[in-house]
């Protein structure tokens, strides 16, 4: 994809099921369902990001970044390697949206992502910092890992949110 927001060019823009570490400003476009996954170690300046678009791999591990269990174990390992620990790393959580109306036969994929992204953290005991999750309007996100980390969070219906 284009990587070249707010003329950031060393950024790094993700598609569905994508994940990436690095020091490079990183986002992804056009979450619905999906759920964007930010671990951050401000320490190292590092963050890894997942365009996770399934709560469950059931064994499939083509594409990391797709699943939620195995999006988390990835970006958790390859930061490690780069010199992160558990204990210097918080998460970010954005996306999860229920893009369409559900009966009680839909599959709601949106909170499931989260539910799924949110237990995960918690059982490798990664603290939030921030989330926004749910509703019904899909979300891009745009984070920059040097520093305390800038996030941008773009809605559907045009509201921003900077932190």
């Amino acid at each position: 994809m284009d990587n070249n927001f707010f003329g950031e060019e060393t950024a790094e823009i993700l598609g569905l099921g994508e994940l990436r570490v690095g020091t490079c400003p990183m986002g992804t476009i056009g979450l619905g369902s999906c759920i964007a996954l930010i671990l951050h170690d401000r320490r190292k300046s590092l963050a890894g990001l997942a365009h996770i678009m399934l709560p469950e791999s059931h064994g499939n591990t083509d594409r990391p970044g797709k699943f939620a269990n195995t999006a988390t174990n990835a970006l958790l390992e390859e930061m490690e390697k780069l010199g992160s620990t558990k204990f210097s790393i918080t998460a970010i959580v954005v996306g999860g949206a229920s893009m369409f109306e559900y009966s009680a036969l839909s599959l709601n994929i949106g909170e499931r992502n989260a539910t799924a992204v949110k237990d995960l953290l918690h059982e490798q005991g990664i603290r939030i910092e921030h989330e926004e999750t749910g509703g019904k309007v899909g979300r891009s996100v745009y984070f920059w890992p040097k520093k305390k980390g800038r996030l941008i969070i773009m809605r559907a219906d045009g509201t921003c949110i900077a932190l």
